[in-house]
Parts: C-alpha cells; sequence; structure tokens
C-alpha cells in the first residue's frame, strides 16, 4: 500500500479537499482507498458522508493504542472508498501522548495491518505538532497543496524543515514527490505568478494539473459528498479527474490511456 500524507502547516489551502476528492475518484477507477484522518476537526471524516460519532472507535483510540485499524475503519457510501475517521477528542491526544515512549510512531506501528488497500490519503491538521509528526512517519510520499495566493510559500519552509527532521530521525523513505497548486483564479496575474514560483522551486514534485476556485467544490462538503458525486460536470470534478490520473501514474505505477 502506498500511504500519502497530504500536509501543509497553513490552514485552508485544500488539504481536505485533495484528499476527499482524489480518494472518490481513485474509488471510482477500481482502487481500494483508505482516508485516515489524523486532523481532530475532521473534516476528511464529515466531507465524505461518515458521521463518526456514530462510529465508535476512531483515530483517537488508535492512537493511543486502544484499537486496532479493522475496529475503527468504517467503509463509506462512496465505491472503493473506507474512511478512519477522528472527532475533536484526538485534540487531546497530544497532551496525553507528551511524555511517552515513541510517541511520533504511534501510526506507523498499524500501518502493516492495512495490506487491503491501494493507497492511503493521511489529511493531516494545519500545524506541525504530534499528529502531524505521526502521519510524516507513517507515509511513503509527502502531497502540499499550495493555494495560488498572497503569501502562499508562508510557512512552507519550516514544513520542509520539518521533514527532513523525519527524514533523518525517524523516516529515511520519506518522498516530497507531489505538490499541488490549488484555488487557481484564472482572472488574477497574482495566480499565475505564484504558479510559476511554485514551479521555479519545486519542479518536478509539481503536478501539472492545477485546481481551479470552484463554487461546486466549496459546496460538496456541506453535502457530505465528494465532487465526482456531487456535481460531476463541474470545472473542480475535471480537475480532480485529471489529477487522480496523474497519481496513479506517478504513485501506483498505472497509467490510464
Amino acid at each position: 500500500m502506498k500511504a500519502i500524507a497530504v500536509a501543509n502547516q497553513k490552514g485552508g489551502v485544500g488539504k481536505t479537499t485533495c484528499c476527499v476528492n482524489l480518494a472518490a475518484e481513485l474509488g471510482r477507477r477500481g482502487q481500494r482507498v483508505l482516508v485516515l484522518d489524523i486532523d481532530p476537526q475532521g473534516n476528511s471524516t464529515s466531507g465524505l458522508g461518515v458521521d463518526a460519532s456514530k462510529t465508535g472507535y476512531n483515530m483517537y483510540h488508535l492512537i493511543l493504542d486502544e484499537a486496532e485499524p479493522s475496529q475503527a475503519i468504517v467503509p463509506s457510501q462512496w465505491e472503493g472508498v473506507s474512511v478512519l475517521p477522528a472527532t475533536i477528542d484526538l485534540a487531546g491526544s497530544e497532551v496525553e501522548l507528551a511524555g511517552v515512549m515513541s510517541r511520533e510512531t504511534r501510526l506507523v506501528r498499524h500501518m502493516h495491518s492495512l495490506k487491503d488497500y491501494d493507497i492511503a490519503f493521511i489529511d493531516c491538521p494545519p500545524s506541525l505538532g504530534l499528529l502531524t509528526v505521526n502521519a510524516l512517519v507513517a507515509a511513503d510520499s509527502l502531497m502540499v497543496p499550495i493555494q495560488c495566493e498572497y503569501y502562499a510559500l508562508e510557512g512552507v519552509g519550516q514544513l520542509m524543515r520539518t521533514v527532513s527532521l523525519v527524514q533523518r530521525y525517524l523516516n529515511e523513505d520519506l518522498s516530497l514527490d507531489g505538490v499541488v497548486l490549488t484555488m487557481f483564479d484564472t482572472r488574477t496575474n497574482l495566480s499565475r505568478e505564484v504558479a510559476d514560483e511554485v514551479r521555479n522551486q519545486f519542479g518536478e514534485a509539481l503536478f501539472e494539473t492545477i485546481i481551479p476556485r470552484n463554487v461546486k467544490l466549496s459546496e460538496a462538503p456541506s453535502f457530505g459528498k465528494p465532487i465526482c458525486y456531487y456535481d460531476a460536470q463541474s470545472t473542480g470534478s475535471h480537475a480532480y479527474e485529471n489529477l487522480a490520473g496523474e497519481v496513479m501514474e506517478r504513485w501506483l505505477g498505472i497509467k490510464e490511456l
């Protein structure tokens, strides 16, 4: 299984949107997809139509070693997509683990039991705390959504320093090989300037597909639906179709004709 941590310490850049919509699109294409929600806000959980309050065990119990993945994972209503949900209880786990040995490796120790999936997306909180570090230790690759707005690269430097520390001490195989531009506004020069700057900085790690600003993409989470099920004809849906194709080729070695 290929595990992808989707992270950026800056909030509101499209991390959850990427997780939810890529998972649904890959599931529609026959992949077995798991979304691991490690953000206490639980937006990936609700965005996939899962009510975490009714699931029993969740990511909080997994991180504290009180449950196995098989007890916490629930199937979503979308083809090929399962979820390991999060609730606000997860916010307290960082305090509870503060003095615990090997607290950075709580998630990775459970990854061996997830062999039934082709790919997993780990939706990280907008911070570089213990939960995000757990995700980086458990991941094979890092995907960084960057919004096409002023101060877009603010904080990315600190994320890169954290990634370097994780690579040095905890997960030498972690690779930053996925950067995606989000919230692109074709009407502004700023969006094009940010896209050029990100392209210069990240080179081949940048996906060709750019996610546009799209009303339907913003509406879909309130209905608990991925964009491909909410409005398959929207520009946002078409963008995630293209991005899913790139993800399959880059991380799963599957090139669609």
